[in-house]
């Protein structure tokens, strides 16, 4: 006990000559305060940091369902104004057909393919009527080609029967050799086939096939296919001809009527025909 507070007090009497045992206090006390405090100020850091990033992150990600929302809305613009142009474009080839001047033209949409009382052909359903002068057997063109006739018309649509159905069948010639035949719908829409060109009828492949303008039904002149194929036989009269239509038949948007002139056009054929018949009972008489 007497040894205890011997210690003690030459320990003060040192430290008050020299202060060593309260620097030492002073110090430890000091590491203590900073390994107390520094843990909680790490956690503090930490926290804040992870927050603001939490915050920041909520905003990126804001502002990324922004931008791809407008990202979106760019792209339905995009696709829309393509489709526009599109649209001009096939206006522009289909205001370039050039009819003869006494048929009259109308536009019309293609509203569905192969629907209703008509689903059995191949047809198209168009937006005019025949208040619209959709009337039957209307020419149904492109700017590429003929595509069909209008089979039957309502008020204010029409059904178009297309040239490949196995009931189409329109007079048509050669453009180069100007062989006449009859083409026929093979119901494939990538085939034609030419029907009665004799055996003998000068025909080649790639050539272009126009209407004939027999009948009336069509105009003359129309493009309509191109020959693929020309095979002869040896039991028939007649040559195989292959032909597919000029026209994209399974991507038809917009088309053009062709209304037939009021009155029948005269040609020069005629003409010469009503001259003919004419001037014989003059001949007959003279004769007399």
């Amino acid at each position: 006990m007497f040894s205890a507070l011997l210690l003690y007090l030459l320990l003060l009497s040192w430290n008050m000559r020299s202060g060593a045992v309260d620097r030492f206090a002073a110090n430890t006390g000091l590491e203590f305060t900073g390994a107390v405090l520094k843990p909680g100020k790490w956690v503090v850091n930490n926290a804040t940091d992870l927050w603001n990033r939490y915050i920041y992150l909520q905003g990126v990600q804001q502002e990324n369902v922004r931008l791809m929302e407008q990202v979106e809305n760019l792209s339905f613009a995009l696709a829309d104004a393509r489709e526009n142009v599109a649209e001009l474009k096939r206006l522009r080839a289909l205001m370039h057909l050039s009819p003869p001047p006494e048929w009259n033209r109308v536009a019309a949409r293609v509203l569905s393919y192969r629907i209703g009382v008509q689903a059995e052909l191949d047809s198209i359903i168009l937006d005019k009527g025949f208040m619209d002068g959709a009337d039957k057997n209307t020419p149904v063109v492109t700017h590429e080609g003929v595509v069909g006739r209008v089979i039957k018309a309502g008020p204010t649509t029409s059904s178009a029967l297309l040239l490949t159905d196995m009931n189409s069948r329109i007079a048509v010639i050669s453009s180069n050799n100007r062989t006449r035949g009859l083409l026929v719908g093979s119901g494939n829409r990538d085939e034609l086939h030419l029907k009665y060109v004799p055996i003998n009828a000068q025909l080649e492949e790639g050539e272009l096939l126009v209407t004939s303008g027999l009948a009336g039904a069509y105009p003359k002149g129309l493009p309509i296919a191109r020959i693929v194929s020309v095979a002869h036989s040896d039991i028939s009269l007649f040559k195989t001809v292959k032909a597919v239509p000029l026209a994209s038949l399974g991507n038809l948007e917009e088309i053009i009527l062709l209304q037939a002139p009021l009155t029948p056009v005269v040609t020069e054929a005629a003409l010469q025909t009503n001259e003919q018949s004419s001037s014989e009972p003059t001949k007959q008489n003279a004769t007399n």
